[in-house]
């Protein structure tokens, strides 16, 4: 066909330096020159911290939550439990509670609440 090639693209200047030890991250494995074992440390060193931040931290800050949570539970309250039954707390043990929901009353264990919906009035005024 033709004998015609492109321009050659002009370069702006910029260069991408990486850091030594990045450059070993991204090398095929035969070509490495004697570091494979730091490399592979390091790896997993990135893989725990990840998933360090991105599953284990955030479901301890959860579960720290729910606990408090239960810790607050008063006669009165509204609740929905683990199941989805919508009720209000008439009474209270160490580790059941029990709901009234419709004409219903429910014992269920405390671990099993899922969330508090509202309060009555005078239990908010004594938290604040």
């Amino acid at each position: 066909m033709g004998g015609r090639v492109a321009p050659p693209l002009h370069s702006n200047g910029i260069r991408l330096i990486m850091h030594p030890a990045l450059t070993l991250l991204f090398a095929p494995a035969g070509q490495t020159g004697g570091g494979g074992i730091a490399v592979f440390v390091l790896q997993i060193g990135a893989f725990v911290a990840i998933f360090y931040f991105l599953l284990i931290r955030p479901q301890r800050k959860q579960q720290a939550e729910h606990r408090q949570l239960l810790a607050s539970l008063q006669k009165g309250d509204h609740v929905v439990t683990s199941g989805g039954i919508i009720g209000e707390v008439i009474h209270l043990k160490e580790n059941e509670v029990t709901i009234k929901s419709g004409e219903s009353r429910l014992v269920v264990m405390r671990s099993n609440v899922a969330n508090i919906l509202k309060r009555p009035a005078a239990a908010e005024a004594k938290q604040a």
